[in-house]
């Protein structure tokens, strides 16, 4: 008999590093899982993965037991590792601090491409470039 879903939870957590502070404590004790066997897995699956950001999609049953399933970083970071800086802009527009390719973006909307609801090339790189331009990023 199939389990039955009592909610999905979605966290955006450091790889390899994640503990129970706030706020992934609290959300993970009102979900009623157990957050030590959780950030365990967690932290085991992704300890190949660390200084980046996994987003976890964490599936709740009504037994509280759990599954859960990695994506990709989110397309701020991929631009931040193909870039080589620690952080976008405060002014974003006004004070630019680095500039990215047309290649760049289209190799980063190619890899984050399967956790998009698009399977258009163009449409996830138009995404790629709102966010480098929303950091302060110029496309050449």
């Amino acid at each position: 008999m199939a389990k039955k879903i009592k909610s999905v939870l979605k966290l955006n957590l450091s790889a390899g590093t994640a503990t129970p502070a706030p706020p992934v404590g609290p959300i993970l004790g009102q979900a009623g899982i157990n957050m030590m066997d959780f950030l365990k897995q967690y932290n085991a699956a992704t300890a190949d993965q660390k200084g980046q950001v996994i987003p976890a999609e964490i599936t709740i049953y009504e037994n509280n037991s759990f599954t859960f399933v990695l994506k990709l970083p989110p397309v701020s970071d991929l631009i931040k590792q193909t870039l080589k800086m620690k952080a976008g802009s405060a002014t974003a527009g006004k004070d630019n601090k680095a500039k990215i390719t047309m290649d760049q973006v289209k190799a980063i909307a190619i890899k984050k491409m399967p956790d998009m609801n698009t399977n258009d090339v163009n449409n996830a790189m138009q995404s790629v470039i709102g966010s480098a331009k929303s950091m302060g990023i110029n496309i050449v």
